[in-house]
């Protein structure tokens, strides 16, 4: 199946925002790539070859941006399975027509990481 160009260039540019955070690597448990904060995953990015739908899952908090509500009314974005879901993280489809931009992509991202991260590397990002 082949990955189609937006859906790429949103998930390319959501992967190098993400290696770009304080303390962020990337590492490719169960083959799927992610990027990791302090050895905890804060944004599964999933495959890029084409053999499932392109998509990011992020742990996003119901604060006063109202983050995780927003980004389950994006097309076909659904709580997260293994049980994630109910811990706050959401998978949101990169190809679905309507999809999110990637710079609100990239906010949700920068959200999940402020959820894993310590708070040194979070005091870390508030001074760039």
């Amino acid at each position: 199946m082949a990955v189609p160009k937006n859906a790429l260039k949103k998930w390319e540019k959501v992967r190098e925002f993400a290696l770009g955070l304080p303390g962020a690597a990337e590492e490719f448990p169960w083959g799927e790539t992610v990027a990791k904060v302090n050895k905890k995953v804060f944004v599964f990015l999933g495959v890029d070859d084409g053999s499932y739908p392109l998509g990011v899952t992020l742990k996003l908090k119901d604060d006063a941006a109202h983050a995780h509500a927003h980004a389950l009314t994006s097309p076909g974005a659904e709580p997260a399975g293994y049980g994630l879901g109910k811990s706050g993280w959401v998978r949101i489809p990169l190809a679905e027509r309507g999809a999110p931009a990637a710079e609100l992509l990239c906010d949700w991202v920068e959200e999940s990481y402020r959820t894993i991260a310590p708070k040194k590397l979070i005091t870390e990002l508030d001074e760039r």
